[in-house]
């Protein structure tokens, strides 16, 4: 694998330093958001239907949504950029699996997955890198794999650079995203945006779920 480039670093460091807050903050994340356990729980059911492989969360943080997974009856592992989130996520769940990791260059074989989740996870990489995180995505899904990616959309039709108090984040217009994964291979099954809660970020959510074609 390449060295890694400096928003990777960027990233990384970023999220090793609020790492121990972060898993504090967001241990409970999906309590009280029925919207987002309901599509994380239609992409575990089609990828518990769609092949043999594991599934990877790409992302994972201190692995919180990989257990989820789990409980959902998945054989899933989980991958980071922060070798403290991994640290985290290996402390909390004994049981599952945790490797340090860059999503643009993963150390899985072709195909080997049945499904990846990205969750909130490639919106720290700059918009021209994106092509490169479907392609590698593509490489690592089997045939008919599925992939789930959580995203901030922009509503005025441009990628916006924000402020994500961790380090710079994107918007993206859920358009525009999908076509890029169509380019990259992937055929869209369905999306859902959903508006923000009052104690979050005043964005619309987006979630775009997708088979390799």
């Amino acid at each position: 694998m390449a060295e890694p480039s400096s928003y990777l670093e960027t990233t990384a460091g970023a999220y090793d330093s609020v790492a121990v807050l972060y898993a504090e903050l967001f241990r409970d994340s999906l309590d009280g958001f029925p919207l987002d356990r309901a599509v994380i729980a239609a992409f575990a059911e089609l990828a518990r239907n769609s092949g043999a492989g594991p599934v990877a969360e790409l992302g994972c943080g201190p692995g919180f949504l990989t257990a989820h997974l789990r409980d959902l009856g998945l054989d899933v592992f989980g991958v980071d950029l922060s070798p403290v989130m991994i640290d985290l996520a290996r402390e909390a769940h004994p049981d599952l699996r945790f490797e340090v990791g860059s999503m643009d260059g993963l150390d899985i074989a072709d195909g080997a997955l049945r499904g990846i989740l990205s969750w909130f996870s490639v919106i720290h990489a700059p918009p021209q890198e994106i092509p490169t995180y479907f392609s590698e995505f593509q490489r690592v899904l089997e045939p008919g794999g599925h992939l789930l990616l959580g995203f901030f959309e922009s509503e005025d039709g441009l990628v916006e650079a924000f402020d994500h108090k961790v380090t710079t984040a994107y918007r993206w217009p859920i358009d525009d995203l999908a076509e890029l994964a169509r380019k990259a291979g992937f055929v869209e099954v369905g999306r859902m945006l959903r508006e923000p809660h009052e104690d979050e970020r005043p964005v619309r959510h987006g979630h775009l779920l997708m088979r390799k074609g």
